[in-house]
Parts: C-alpha cells; structure tokens; sequence
C-alpha cells in the first residue's frame, strides 16, 4: 500500500459515524463513509477499500447480509464488524458470514485504531512476503486431501478449490507449517492477528470451527486441527492417500 489505506465505515449512527471518521483521519487513513446496506455495496463495487468497518445493524439491509454478498464477490477484503449486540451467538454468526474480525460497541476509539491498524499491517506484510519471502515459506502444503499453495493463497480439497477469507488461510498456513506443534490461543492472536493483549479468546475459538468447517471432512472429528486440552490448537499432517491427487 503505497498511499493511505482506504478504509468504508458502513455505520447508520451519523454522529458516531462523524466522530470515529474524524479519528481515522487523524490517524491518517482515508475514510469513506456509507449509512445502509445498499450503499455500502455500491461503494465496494465502485472502489474496493483496503478494510470496511461494518456495523451489523443497519437499514435497508443488515450487517450480516452485506458481509455475506461482499465476501462473495471478495473474498479477500478484510472485513470487521461492529455491533451493539451482547449475544455471543451474533458475534459468531458475523463471523460464519465472512468476517474476519469483530468488534462490540461500546469501543474505545484507542482500540478501535490498534485493531485497524494491526489488520492493515497484518494484510501489508502478507503483500510483501509474497514477493520476498524465503523459498521453504513459499512451497506447497500437501496434507491429506488438502493441497495449500502459499502463493496463489489457494486452498484445494481433492483438486476443488476452498473459499477462505483472509485470516482463515493465514491461520490455517500458520498451522500447517508447525505440524504437531501445540500453539496457545494468546499465540494465535499475537503471530495470526498481530493482537497483543488478551480478550479475543473467542474470535480464535470461532475461526477454528469455521476453518474445520470447510476444510475437514468431518468438521465434528477434525483429523487436522486438533484441539490440544488445557493449551489451544494444533495441526496434524495426515498421509496423503492413492486417491488424493
């Protein structure tokens, strides 16, 4: 990203929509600004931004809805949802639409700009690796079914391509390259989300179930991301059978 990230906030409250605004500018991102659903859309359609902040209470057209079509179309946009919403179960529905984080109102504008800020970089660094990362880190993942090109950012499943949002991959990459390792969920936020603190126990616990759902064959026995009790997660590289291509 050579000049300001442009970021979409997609929030119907205009006046907290002016005041977070104001502080990504000061923080010096380029802001755009939607109040509905359909707005919003048309804004990505029109120029795709490098992070939308999506509130999932919206006009005309909910926050899950949006999210669901603009992870259809783009599949790589990072996508962070904010919502007033208590319920753990509508954070982990915004996540099994395509989110790739969240973020619960009432929020503090500091930590509003660290998580943007860490997406943003999260996503730079992956721009750059791809051009200069070392050989090994660059190789194809064979395991089991799956075939994992860091490269492409492709994920196959017997030669069928799999839909990953932007964190899944990095996470399951992450994973797959420490075979066997047990890695904590503190671990995961810090070297996946480039979050430092903890709180975000949740948003690693959601993404694993999400990922086993599109990855393992039996989501509800997952024969690669195991969960290791007491500790967090790890990856087992199962043998590639005669009929994985």
């Amino acid at each position: 990203m050579t000049s300001a990230p442009d970021i979409l906030l997609v929030e119907d409250d205009q006046e907290l929509s002016a005041v977070v605004s104001n502080r990504l500018r000061e923080s010096g991102y380029e802001v755009r600004t939607a109040f509905t659903g359909p707005e919003a859309l048309e804004q990505v359609a029109e120029k795709e931004p490098d992070l939308v902040l999506l509130d999932i209470m919206l006009p005309e057209m909910d926050g899950l809805e949006v999210c669901r079509r603009l992870r259809s179309s783009h599949p790589l946009l990072y996508i962070m949802m904010l919502t007033a919403r208590t319920e753990e179960m509508d954070r982990v529905v915004g996540l099994e639409v395509g989110a790739d984080d969240y973020l619960t109102k009432p929020f503090s504008l500091s930590e509003l700009i660290a998580r943007v800020r860490s997406a943003l970089r999260r996503l730079r660094l992956t721009e750059e690796a791809m051009g200069d990362a070392p050989q090994a880190d660059m190789e194809v993942i064979e395991a089991g079914h799956l075939t994992i090109d860091p490269v492409k950012r492709i994920v196959t499943s017997d030669g069928s391509e799999i839909g990953l949002t932007v964190l899944e991959f990095d996470l399951l990459v992450y994973l797959a390259r420490n075979p066997e390792r047990p890695f904590t969920r503190m671990q995961l936020l810090e070297d996946v989300w480039d979050l430092h603190y903890e709180g975000y126990d949740r948003t690693v616990d959601s993404h694993v179930q999400r990922l086993r759902s599109k990855v393992e064959k039996d989501p509800g026995n997952p024969e690669m991301i195991r969960t290791v009790w007491g500790v967090g997660y790890k990856f087992v590289k199962p043998e590639r059978t005669s009929e994985s291509p």
